[in-house]
C-alpha cells in the first residue's frame, strides 16, 4: 500500500497494491492493521455506506458537528473529484481543500479525518461511491457547507453542465455561517 500525504497532512491518499492479468485483477481494499500504521493511530469503523450517482451530481460539503465521522472513501465504479475541506479552527490549514480523482481503475482511496467537510462530484456517466465511517450517521448533527463558497475557493472540474444538487447541498450554509469544529 502507497500512502501520500496531501497538501493537508491528515488528509492520505492511499494507493493499494493491485494484482492484475488478463483476467482480472485483485487488491486488498482494507486491512485494519496496514490502515492504523499508515494515519499513526487506531481507528474504528462502524458503518459503511454506497451511493450511486449520475454524471454532474455534486454532493456535499457533508459533516456532522456532534457524532464526527472520519471517512475513508473510493470509487468502485466510474470516476468522481473527491473534497475534503478543513473546518478546525485550531488547524493551521483551516479554510483549506484537497482535491483528488477516484476512479474504478485508479484504485485510489481518501482519508478524510474528522473534523472535515467532504463532496465529491461524479465526473462519468455514473459512479457508484463507497465509503468507510467512524461514527454513525446522525441526521439530528448533519451539516452542510455550500459547494462553492467563494472564500473556500474550490476548483471542481468544469464537465460541461451544471452541477446536480439536492436541495440541502443547494441551501448549505456559507463558510463563515457555519458551524464548525474548534
Amino acid at each position: 500500500m502507497k500512502v501520500t500525504p496531501t497538501s493537508i497532512p491528515e488528509v492520505l491518499i492511499i494507493e493499494p497494491k493491485v494484482f492484475g492479468d488478463a483476467r482480472g485483477f485483485f487488491f486488498e481494499s482494507f486491512n485494519q492493521r496496514t490502515f492504523d500504521e499508515a494515519i499513526g493511530r487506531h481507528v474504528e469503523f462502524v458503518q459503511d455506506n454506497h451511493s450511486r450517482s449520475v454524471r454532474g451530481v455534486l454532493r456535499g460539503l457533508h459533516y456532522q458537528i456532534q457524532q464526527p465521522q472520519g471517512k475513508l472513501v473510493r470509487v468502485v465504479r466510474g470516476a468522481a473529484f473527491d473534497v475534503a475541506v478543513d473546518i478546525r479552527k485550531s488547524s493551521p490549514t483551516f479554510g483549506q481543500w484537497v482535491g483528488v480523482e477516484l476512479t474504478e481503475d485508479n484504485h485510489k482511496q481518501l482519508w478524510v479525518p474528522v473534523g472535515f467537510a467532504h463532496g465529491f462530484l461524479v465526473l462519468s456517466e455514473s459512479a457508484d461511491f463507497l465509503y468507510k465511517t467512524t461514527d454513525y450517521y446522525a441526521p439530528a448533527h448533519e451539516r452542510c457547507i455550500v459547494w462553492n463558497d467563494p472564500s473556500i475557493g474550490i476548483t471542481w472540474p468544469d464537465i460541461g453542465l451544471p452541477p446536480q444538487l439536492s436541495v440541502k447541498d443547494r441551501d448549505g450554509a456559507t463558510f463563515s455561517r457555519a458551524s464548525l469544529f474548534d
